[in-house]
């Protein structure tokens, strides 16, 4: 099969943009050797604004054509009635309804706890509390808030499988869950799914647990590889925690997936877990750790081995660099934001020399 691959690259705002263009430099032919066509939409709140989000719909149809796409942070204006996220819109132009956010020990940098092995957060993309119908009423002297929440069984299904696959492939456990015993309903569909998917993969390992307990527990199962299938905002508050007990959100990439009829990635949209920090903006200081990572991420699910292959380089280069001592500021160091790319850089260059000299790199 080709090695051809082309991402549509969605451009972003303030500190966000200036990471992606670093990743962008990691994944170019000149760097990885593959044919690789890059498609730009400029997502910018501006361009936004100026198309009236047409520029959004226009990004996810190219995704929907190519499979592929690269976004960097951008700006979600607070006032209603503006042009609101850009996520939103594009996980339901191209159906994406899980999203993977894995938490990685950075050698060389000292966690807050005593974790060292990989944890995976899969969770829903679409539905449960967000998008959920809220109205407030009074009754008897009081003020009352309600809302309306949904979730699907082809979602619930689609995450049940793809935590399984995941866990699979990665010789991880399969652990925690919803809180099924006080909504046996709602949540419990999700468990539902989850353990009719353990039964489709014996050889995979399965601890189910309730949401309450999986937090609790995350400590004590820190020397385990983990994935953890969560609803929606369940898992919006875990990837956060889960990431941050490895130090630093910057050894992660964010993927969003849409999914085909035999649950298998169809369209894959990667991002770094972090926004635009205009803090940083225009400093050279930001680290690109985490969309160099979602690059990367991106080559992983190309059918092509030799995509693959680069996609392991970038990630060990990545993390070697920093063992090498690139260190931006976040990390302790005063790396600066480039150099830091340069340093990854050198290093795929020469692992893909060195692979291709022992004929380990191959179509």
């Amino acid at each position: 099969m080709s090695n051809h691959l082309t991402i549509v690259v969605m451009e972003g705002d303030q500190t966000g943009q200036e990471l992606l263009e670093e990743a962008l430099r990691v994944l170019s032919p000149e760097v990885t050797g593959l044919p690789i066509e890059f498609l730009r939409y400029d997502l910018s709140l501006e361009n936004r604004r100026k198309t009236n989000n047409q520029v959004v719909f226009e990004a996810a149809r190219a995704m929907k054509e190519h499979r592929y796409g690269l976004k960097a942070a951008t700006i979600t204006p607070e006032t209603s009635g503006d042009v609101g996220s850009p996520n939103a819109i594009l996980r339901k132009e191209i159906n994406g309804t899980v999203i993977v956010r894995t938490g990685r020990r950075i050698p060389g940098i000292a966690p807050p706890v005593g974790v060292y092995s990989p944890i995976s957060v899969v969770r829903m993309a679409v539905d449960d509390a967000y998008g959920a119908k809220e109205w407030r009423e009074s009754a008897d002297g009081d003020e009352i808030a309600f809302r309306t929440e949904k979730i699907s069984r082809k979602v619930c299904r689609g995450v049940a499988e793809y935590a399984f696959q995941h866990a699979q492939r990665t010789n991880a456990k399969v652990f925690g869950g919803p809180k099924f015993t006080v909504s046996p309903v709602y949540e419990g569909m999700l468990k539902e799914e989850l353990d009719a998917a353990a039964k489709r993969y014996p050889g995979v390992a399965y601890e189910p647990q309730l949401i309450d307990a999986t937090y609790a527990l995350l400590l004590v199962k820190a020397g385990e590889a983990l994935v953890i299938p969560a609803l929606n905002r369940d898992g919006d508050c875990l990837s956060d925690l889960v990431l941050q007990m490895f130090g630093s959100i910057a050894g992660s990439e964010s993927i969003l997936l849409a999914l085909d009829e035999q649950w298998k990635p169809q369209v894959i949209m990667a991002e770094a877990p972090h926004g635009t920090a205009p803090s940083l903006f225009g400093k050279n200081v930001a680290n690109p750790m985490a969309m160099i990572l979602a690059g990367a991420s991106l080559l992983a699910y190309h059918d092509n081995r030799q995509a693959q292959a680069v996609s392991r380089a970038i990630y060990e280069a990545t993390l070697e660099a920093v063992v090498g001592g690139a260190r931006t500021a976040d990390l302790g160091g005063g790396t600066s934001t480039t150099d830091f790319t340069d340093a990854v850089i050198q290093r795929v260059k020469t692992k893909l020399e060195v692979w291709t000299t022992l004929g380990e790199l191959t179509e």
